[in-house]
Formats: C-alpha cells, structure tokens, sequence
C-alpha cells in the first residue's frame, strides 16, 4: 500500500488532463493513469468554444492552444442549390477574449495540456489500468494494474475521466440512464480530387442526415463526419470508433450529399455508435466522475470535448482546495463537504441542459423521421435566402454561441453562491460568470480577464473599498483594486470565473466565511 497522491486522475483525454492542471495549480499532488499505452488518434473532437478558452486560461496553456488552431473559420452551408457562406470570428461578443468558434483536433489539446502538466513534474502513467477502486470513508484505495504488475494505492479522491465506460462509475454504482440512438456516424481522414469546395469546413444537409467537411484531417487532407441510420453491430463501445467504412459507401454518402468531388484517397475511417445519458449522480464519498463518464451526448454542436474541459476546471480547483482542509485522509477533506458536493449541484443540472440542446438539434441534424428529413431537404432550401440575412444580424449570431458554447451558464442556486451584507447592486450575481471588460486598476486601461488569468481565488475591490485584513487572505487569494469603478463594495471570483461572493460593503465576516467554505483559508 502506497500513499503518493491527493488526486488520482483516471484518464488522460481532455477531461483528464485539464482536471490534473486544475487540482495541481491548486495545491493538490496528482497521479494520472490511462490504460492505454498510446494516445488514442485520429481525434473525434475539432473545435474548442469560447468558454473552453476562457477557463482554460488561467492554467497558462491558451496561447499554445490558439497557435495551433484555426480562429478564423469559414464554413460553407450547401441548402439545396444554394450556398451560404458563414464566417465564424469576429463575432458580437465584447465580453470575452476569444470571440470565436476555434478549429482544433484533439490531439493538439492533448498535446498542449499533457507538456503543460510535464512542465509542472506530472508525467501521465500511460498503460495503467485501473482494477478497482473504493472510498474508505477517511481515505480512497485504488488497484492499478500495469507491465510492472499490480499495486494497491491511497489517495483523498479519485477523479474517473475514463470515458463511456468508465471503471470508476462502475466501482462507485453511480449508474447512468439514458438510451442508444437510431442513428450513427461516419468518421473519415480523406484526399478529394475534383471540385471539393472552399478550403473552410463545408456543411451538406439532406434527407438522410448531416455531412461535414473540415480541412482538419489528420491522415489526409479532409476530416469527414456524416449522420446516417445505424448499420448495427457496432458492439457497446458508444462513442468509440468501430469497424472500418468501405469507400464505396462513403463515396455515396458525398453523392447523396451534392458533394460534386471524389475520394482519391481514404486513409482511415470507422462507424461510431451513439447515445445520450446521464450519471444519476456525479460523486459517490470519495470517487468523483467528469466528461464523457458522467454524461455522453450526440456530437451536435461539440459538446463532448468542451464539457468534459469545463467539468475538470469546475471540479479541480475544488478537489485542490479541499485536500488542504482539517479533517481525515492523508491530506485532509472532511472538512470540505460542502464544497465538494457543489460540484454535483452545478454540473449536473448544467449537463442536463446540454443534453437537451444536444439532443434536439441531434434530431434535426441526423433523425431519418418524416418530419427532420423534410425540415433539411425541403425547408432548408426554401428558406436559404434569409439565412445570409440571419448571418448579418450580430446580436442573434452571438446568441446562438452563448447559448452553445455555454457562456451563460451560472451558479445562482449553488451553496457556493453568498450574497453579503449589505448586498452589492448591480454587476453579475454570485454564480454568474465573470464577464471580461476593459478596466483600470491605476494604469492603463487592461482587460480584466488578462488581469484574472493565473490560478486561484480573485478579491475584486471598487475603488473606495476597505481592504480585507490579511487574516483572512490564503496563499490562493489575489486582491485587484479597481481605480474605476467607484463604490466601496467586493466581489470575490472563484478560480473558475463564476462569482462566489459580494457584498456592498467591507463586510469581513461574511468573506471570511465564504472563502472558509471554500477552503481558500485554512481552518483552525
């Protein structure tokens, strides 16, 4: 029996390594394990939302990110006879840095995060299996298999970002409801000959589903993702890569599409099955589960990667916090109930709005039914003249990536969220993310996100604000005084971007309190 870690991350995708980054920049010694030896490729995911980019800022990896990715896309929509062009930057959003959709491959994410983490002396435990794992009430026990043998450890928590199937659901009896759907889809790396279009992604809606071009290939030139009614036999692995598609059906789903080119090369492709559920509950004691082990969606609107990311940010810096806090286990976490079971209370209920979105716009993407099917063959050619008019109308595009790529989401009914005494008006309530603006804090003027992007807690003081005693203040707690912005009031900013706490005036009980509650401070 070894103790070696606070956190054990099951799992080295997305979810994985972002939760590593998270609970180790705040205060945690992680351990990251993947059962398999290599990193999966080709990817499935390709694009990272402005959210994404946003909470991932802080963990100092966005820059690298964005150099590898496309923030310029254009994407042509084929309706009919029809085409339509849509740019995809630049987009009516003033309150956050990264306007705009960003093409990325998986591959590059995981890249960028697992240097990151090897930067910091974690070195991913690739070709270690997770046997079996258990909360012990003061403690978690898990079993590891790898080459070396078999090895028994004791951490605080455990955090299973192991996908679909996940080993930790399964050891936790969190189970998971929801059901396969009647639809598939088609994955490809491929080189086209003839006419294939714009050199942007290239969307194709017909009646028997959804065809997507991206110049994001990571075998040829061209990543293709096409909804069709499933094939069957495609076993139980649901959202995995399943057998190899002949050339000569992809080759027909282009036609069907009006894609007027042809395959001069297939390098790779594969059937992936799909569902939609539900984790019954995101933790059980000591085992925690994020992404695609706690919620599986269709890919409509790319929302796997992108929720999985912003689960580990939202669970890390909790899982880092309350290793510090008096109590059992190695490191502590008794003492942090609280704060640990609001990870439950915020992410379900937001993933439970994801798969709505995901799900209804699954059904007009992909359902073969009368009414989908109609819908993208007939009305959709119908109505492609006002589609340009809708494109122009900013404020309705900005809407739809809000809604998308979850910038609106907030934490209004968590216990996390304190209201202080007397209450603050106006500005984001406690739980609504913090949106980015041009502020001053006695220079020049700055973006207030540039000034927020490192890890840990953010005390933000209006001008005439008292300043908090230092007694409260942790090694994790940041203060900003804002020169413009006048008032004598504080709001405190959780390292994830949400407010957790503001009051209209110094009200040091209160924020004493809630960083108490947060173990930001520690309890004496």
């Amino acid at each position: 029996m070894t103790t070696a870690v606070d956190v054990l991350v099951v799992g080295a995708g997305p979810t994985g390594l972002t939760l590593a980054l998270q609970a180790h920049d705040h205060g945690a010694r992680v351990r990251v394990v993947e059962r398999r030896p290599e990193a999966f490729r080709p990817s499935r995911a390709l694009i990272l939302h402005p959210r994404t980019l946003e909470v991932l800022r802080p963990l100092g990896v966005t820059d690298a990110l964005l150099e590898l990715a496309d923030t310029a896309p254009t994407a042509a929509l084929h309706l009919g006879s029809r085409v339509v062009e849509a740019r995809l930057a630049g987009l009516a959003l003033p309150d956050t840095a990264f306007p705009h959709l960003s093409l990325v491959r998986q591959m590059d994410v995981e890249r960028v995060l697992t240097q990151a983490l090897a930067d910091r002396g974690v070195v991913v435990g690739r070709g270690t299996e997770l046997v079996a794992a258990r909360d012990d009430g003061h403690s978690a026990r898990a079993v590891l298999r790898s080459r070396k043998g078999t090895e028994e450890i004791r951490c605080t928590f455990v955090a299973g970002c192991d996908g679909p199937a996940s080993t930790v659901r399964a050891c936790a009896g969190m189970g998971w409801h929801g059901r396969p759907y009647a639809e598939e889809v088609v994955l490809a790396d491929l080189d086209l000959s003839g006419n294939s279009g714009s050199s942007g992604a290239q969307m194709f809606a017909g009646r028997q589903g959804l065809l997507l071009l991206f110049p994001l290939g990571e075998q040829a030139t061209w990543r293709l993702l096409a909804t069709r009614a499933s094939h069957g036999g495609s076993g139980p692995d649901f959202g995995q890569p399943g057998p190899a598609v002949p050339c000569a059906e992809l080759q027909k789903l282009m036609n069907d599409a009006g894609l007027d080119a042809r395959i001069e090369r297939l390098a790779w492709s594969a059937r992936v099955p799909l569902q939609y559920r539900l984790a019954r509950r995101f933790r059980q004691g000591r085992l925690f589960l994020a992404g695609d082990a706690a919620h599986n969606y269709s890919p409509a609107t790319g929302q796997g990667m992108n929720a999985g990311i912003q689960d580990a940010v939202n669970l890390g810096w909790k899982l880092g916090f309350a290793v510090s806090c008096s109590g059992g286990g190695p490191r502590g976490g008794q003492g942090a109930e609280v704060l640990l079971d609001s990870y439950d209370r915020e992410r379900r209920p937001a993933a439970c709005q994801r798969l709505i979105l995901t799900h209804t716009a699954f059904w007009a993407e992909a359902s073969t039914g009368r009414i989908p099917s109609w819908l993208r063959a007939v009305a959709a050619a119908r109505t492609a003249p006002a589609v340009p008019v809708l494109l122009n109308r900013a404020r309705i595009v900005a809407e739809g990536i809000r809604l998308i790529s979850q910038l609106r989401v907030n934490y209004r009914r968590s216990p996390l969220s304190v209201k202080g005494t007397p209450r603050l008006h106006g500005g984001p309530r406690p739980g609504d993310r913090l949106p980015d603006a041009t502020i001053s804090v006695g220079g020049p003027p700055q973006r207030l996100h540039a000034l927020l992007a490192r890890p840990g807690v953010h005390l933000l003081l209006q001008r005439d604000a008292d300043p908090p005693p230092d007694a409260v203040l942790g090694p994790h707690v940041t203060v900003l005084r804002l020169a413009d912005s006048p008032g004598r009031g504080l709001v405190a900013v959780r390292p994830d971007g949400h407010v957790g706490f503001q009051c209209g005036r110094a009200d040091e009980a209160g924020l004493s309190g809630w960083l108490s509650l947060i173990c930001a401070v520690r309890r004496s």
